[in-house]
């Protein structure tokens, strides 16, 4: 195997891992004894979920996430340095993908050091697809603010972008705030404009269902608590 920084994707769930990771993501991860990581509990038991036998006690994390001081993550790629191969693990998903791994990915960029994205599940791109929606041109903007006027106000600029620019608009949300965001959309986007509800992708219970404003007013789904990413287009 290649020395390189291996960025390694995370089930969204607790999907079997034979159902969204190809076998070879595996034979990586067997060969790797250095991983940045979020969160360290979480990245164990994805790992052992990998394969049983992984032995924890002798692998080595380093943890990336909103605590982590800037100036120390560059000393975290010096065993990829010495020719040590590493892993970047997110919470769920694909690292460096509306995740904190993007920083160390930028860092071994700028030392030219090789980088390999490995094969995975990724919401945004999953809810892209199944929404059916302008996937030639789509925007995903995180979080909108959660002060009601503010977050108002960000819905119906997105609400225009899809209109001034064919835009497709993708946004999330803390689970258990699922429904107020919801009921804000309804409230402020025009009645034709089309609104997609992604929740749990590829994990049970899976739900991706696309109306318009108008059609979903009364007939909102139970997302408390739920994984979700909403998207609106014309």
């Amino acid at each position: 195997m290649e020395t390189a920084l291996y960025l390694l994707p995370v089930t969204l769930g607790d999907t079997a891992v034979e159902r969204v990771l190809p076998p070879y993501n595996r034979e990586v991860i067997l060969q790797i004894r250095y991983f940045i990581v979020e969160d360290v509990r979480s990245a164990r038991r994805f790992l052992k979920k990998v394969d049983a036998s992984i032995d924890i006690d002798k692998l080595t994390f380093f943890e990336l996430n909103k605590h982590t001081q800037p100036e120390v993550i560059s000393g975290y790629l010096q065993p990829l340095v010495e020719g040590h191969s590493m892993g970047v693990v997110s919470e769920a998903g694909c690292p460096a993908v509306a995740d904190p791994g993007a920083d160390v990915v930028a860092i071994a960029q700028r030392k030219q050091l090789k980088v390999v994205p490995l094969v995975g599940p990724s919401s945004i791109i999953l809810s892209v697809m199944g929404a059916g929606f302008n996937g030639q041109n789509f925007a995903f903007n995180g979080y909108l603010p959660i002060d009601p006027s503010e977050r108002a106000r960000r819905i119906k600029e997105l609400e225009n972008r899809v209109y001034s620019e064919d835009q497709t608009q993708l946004f999330i949300e803390t689970p258990y705030r699922n429904r107020k965001l919801l009921e804000e959309i309804l409230h402020v986007c025009r009645p034709q404009t089309r609104l997609c509800i992604a929740a749990n992708i590829t994990c049970e219970g899976e739900y991706i269902r696309t109306r318009t404003v108008k059609e979903w007013k009364g007939r909102l789904p139970e997302l408390n608590k739920i994984p979700c990413i909403f998207l609106i287009y014309k």
